[in-house]
């Protein structure tokens, strides 16, 4: 998605170990504008897959999570990382393994919310390792529901999450998918 690999180029920064940070339009301050373009490509490119709901981990994954339910007209849920009063005994849950905090977290989803019926579309702010992709693939097959697909705003395509989904058989959508940094500079996949 050209208009998101432009606003990568112009905003984001590389940090050590292979980190983007881009909180200045997708994890900290959110661009509307843009996130409305992102849903609705993700709703165009799954639009007949068949989902029924859109599945994502709080917290930088909602937004285009979100606005990828708005256009595919479905619900999207998300797992939380942390137990709340709310949240019951009834519950699909996953360990998940965090690259840019360095910290395990349990994700957790009611079980009221997902059937057998269901047909998800997994929606994520970043790939890189896959582990948050790896926990919500983990919950849909405890589920015993479909997963139609993966869609990552960014995937970091030097590292073993994109190959983790390929690996299971699942069609991946990356908006834009990085080949590698390089003195700085980020050179995007061209396939």
């Amino acid at each position: 998605m050209k208009i998101l690999e432009d606003r990568i180029l112009k905003d984001g920064t590389i940090l050590p170990g292979n980190v983007l940070k881009v909180d200045n339009f997708l994890n900290h301050e959110v661009d509307p504008q843009l996130m409305d373009q992102m849903g609705a490509e993700f709703a165009r490119k799954f639009a007949d897959a068949g989902v029924t709901k859109v599945l994502t981990v709080e917290s930088s994954g909602i937004a285009p999570a979100v606005m990828a339910a708005l256009h595919l007209g479905v619900p999207m849920i998300f797992a939380r990382k942390h137990k709340s009063l709310t949240l019951t005994d009834h519950l699909y849950t996953a360990k998940v393994y965090s690259y840019t905090k360095q910290v395990n977290n349990d994700i957790s989803i009611d079980r009221r919310f997902l059937s057998a019926d269901d047909n998800v579309l997994i929606i994520d702010d970043f790939l890189a390792n896959g582990q948050a992709v790896q926990g919500l693939l983990d919950i849909a097959e405890t589920a015993q529901i479909k997963v139609a697909g993966v869609g990552v705003v960014i995937e970091k395509r030097f590292q073993k999450g994109h190959q983790l989904v390929q690996d299971a058989g699942i069609p991946l959508v990356a908006l834009a998918s990085i080949a590698k940094f390089e003195n700085g500079t980020v050179t995007f996949a061209q396939d």
